[in-house]
């Protein structure tokens, strides 16, 4: 109490420790005073002292890396980041190895860590289903488990391509498990003042695509499928099988488990997958199992999503956005 008297209710005790002296034991009270702003005046020394630590746990990884890197702090700091973020040091040690055999003669500065950030990105395959230069029409259908957030999705691409790329867009909701499914993606389509039909059989979905020939995109909402129940996952592929391409896109969650992302991934292969969409990114620190999995079956990514917020929580993949999260230590 007498030290946020003294300091203010925001201040940081250091330490304490008992003294003796004339009058008997007393304890002495080691404390600092934040700034009005909230900061925390050790901030910049925690940081320092993670980035100390997560070299210290990379150091035996690296021994086999080319000497002329492990010589180079910054790439050992880099190095020491990439672990930090959930990359599996098999992929960091490519990335590293790559960056070594692509060099000539000794590394300057920091141009090591440019190479590496290069070979990272070269990895990252990225496209916009979207982006049609002749014009043509788009049917784009977007699968997933139970909760990783489809419905929410395809609101912000429907406002997105609306509003940003000026498309003509339609809904169709083929979500016939899910109580109230067609009623949130109609919701969301009143607001858009665009389209919004409900298919239970493949002729319905046939008859819908038909009835939105003159649309530029049509999204197709699916209900949640478990990635271990690969009957109904055949039966959604049954059902979208028609004469109307359709382009399929698997939506996963950031968050998920290394492999449970895998064995998801693995399930919905039969839908002849085109493209990943990420969501949830806000939900996770580290977008490593991401990378991981773009380089583990090649499939470009597409769109993430950081949030709930429509229309404004998504955004188109790219590279350098990739490359930046999976650096930050946030």
């Amino acid at each position: 109490m007498k030290v946020k008297e003294s300091l203010g209710p925001e201040a940081m005790i250091v330490s304490t420790r008992r003294i003796y002296d004339d009058g008997g034991a007393c304890f002495e009270i080691c404390a600092v005073p934040m700034d009005t702003g909230g900061h925390d005046p050790f901030s910049e020394l925690k940081a320092e002292l993670t980035r100390i630590r997560e070299m210290i746990q990379a150091g035996d990884e690296i021994r086999d890396v080319a000497e002329a890197l492990v010589g180079d702090p910054a790439v050992m700091d880099l190095y020491a980041r990439l672990l930090g973020s959930g990359l599996e040091s098999r992929r960091v040690r490519y990335f590293l190895e790559r960056s070594s055999e692509t060099g000539a003669g000794a590394i300057p500065g920091g141009s090591a860590v440019r190479r590496v950030e290069k070979e990272i990105m070269r990895s990252i395959e990225v496209t916009d289903p979207f982006a049609t230069d002749n014009g043509g029409r788009v049917v784009a259908a977007l699968v997933g488990t139970t909760g990783v957030g489809k419905t929410t999705t395809i609101a912000k691409l429907a406002a997105r391509l609306m509003l940003g790329a000026k498309k003509d867009v339609g809904l169709i909701s083929i979500d016939t498990y899910r109580v109230g499914a067609i009623e949130q993606l109609r919701a969301y389509a009143d607001i858009l003042g665009i389209p919004c039909y409900q298919a239970f059989k493949r002729k319905d979905l046939a008859f819908a695509l038909r009835r939105m020939a003159q649309k530029d995109v049509v999204l197709i909402d699916t209900a949640g499928r478990s990635q271990y129940d690969t009957s109904r996952i055949r039966e959604l592929k049954r059902m979208m099988t028609l004469d109307q391409r359709i382009s399929v896109h698997l939506l996963l969650s950031a968050s998920t488990r290394r492999s449970e992302m895998r064995r998801t991934v693995e399930s919905f292969m039969p839908l002849n997958l085109e493209t990943y969409i990420f969501t949830k990114i806000d939900e996770t620190g580290k977008i490593g199992p991401v990378v991981n999995q773009i380089m583990e079956t090649k499939f470009p990514v597409s769109y993430l999503t950081n949030g709930q917020n429509v229309p404004d929580d998504i955004e188109r993949a790219s590279r350098e956005r990739i490359l930046a999260r999976l650096l930050s230590r946030n």
